[in-house]
């Protein structure tokens, strides 16, 4: 196996730090991205920084100078960029309507806005040498948009559908475009999810109120009886780099609790997506 080139966003915690460490296993080149290196994060950047194989970088991942200096970095050490890993995320949880214009932009910034600012970045270099993989970090929500997290997931459903178009326009140029599907997981962004800013309507859903409650309450009973391990998302990661160019599934879903459901969902719009690609003269393109 060649040895990649690999740059993973969102490693301070949860996926990232441990795709980091997966990746890195396997002697690849890792450039781990968090921020704020010299503060909060100290600790989490020496410790990443002493495992072999790994670099990390100060990223703002809204900032579009950070992020350049940043790939340009990893450019004039490397040359190129195997592996794109957008797994840096945000979270909002509450009705939607608490959602201020501002906390809509601060989601699609860090969720939309910032794997597509890398995106771009990196394409070139891939083409150019006919090869490379990007993986975003989606989730369930990314197919279905629940009550209480319609920002979330609209956010999710962006980067799926930026995923999902680039997926078969730079396939036939030799580059894989794929998309992980974690369920829920007990990880440090579970423990970060961020209020809408508006409280002054939430007394207004009074009615629902408990509704939140009961969603916990199923999620604290799943991770029991499951024990969902956020593991298995740097494992997919890894095994979608290890699979050949253009064998790379569009989806995978990683969720032992309810994966089944999110699977036969993103099957049968395939169906329906294929039809529509061929209705409009792209059939070529789902063989390609």
């Amino acid at each position: 196996m060649s040895k990649k080139v690999v740059l993973i966003t969102g490693t301070n915690s949860g996926f990232g730090w441990l795709t980091a460490n997966s990746v890195a296993a396997l002697g690849h080149k890792v450039y781990a991205t968090m921020r704020d290196t010299q503060g909060k994060n100290a600790d989490k950047a020496n410790a990443l920084s002493q495992v072999a194989n790994i670099t990390v970088l100060d990223v703002t991942l809204t900032d579009e100078t950070s992020v350049k200096e940043a790939f340009d970095t990893v450019i004039a050490k490397e040359g190129t960029i195997d592996v794109l890993v957008n797994n840096a995320g945000v979270a909002l949880f509450g009705v939607a309507e608490s959602a201020t214009t501002a906390d809509v932009q601060r989601v699609f910034d860090v969720n939309v806005i910032a794997p597509w600012r890398l995106m771009k970045l990196t394409l070139p270099f891939m083409r150019k040498q006919s090869e490379g993989l990007i993986i975003n970090v989606s989730s369930g929500w990314g197919r279905f948009s629940p009550p209480f997290s319609a920002v979330y997931g609209a956010s999710k459903f962006a980067l799926e559908g930026l995923s999902e178009g680039l997926h078969y326009e730079v396939r036939p140029l030799g580059v894989d475009v794929a998309i992980i599907q974690p369920g829920a997981f007990p990880t440090e962004m579970s423990q970060k999810i961020q209020a809408g800013s508006d409280t002054s309507v939430v007394d207004d859903y009074k009615l629902i109120a408990e509704v939140p409650e009961k969603m916990f309450n199923a999620l604290s009973q799943m991770f029991e009886t499951v024990k969902p391990d956020p593991q298995n998302i740097a494992d997919a990661v890894v095994k979608l780099i290890n699979l050949p160019k253009g064998q790379r599934p569009l989806r995978t879903v990683v969720d032992p609790s309810t994966g089944e459901i999110v699977k036969t969902a993103n099957e049968a719009v395939q169906v329906e997506y294929d039809r529509v690609l061929t209705a409009f003269g792209m059939k070529d393109l789902l063989s390609l």
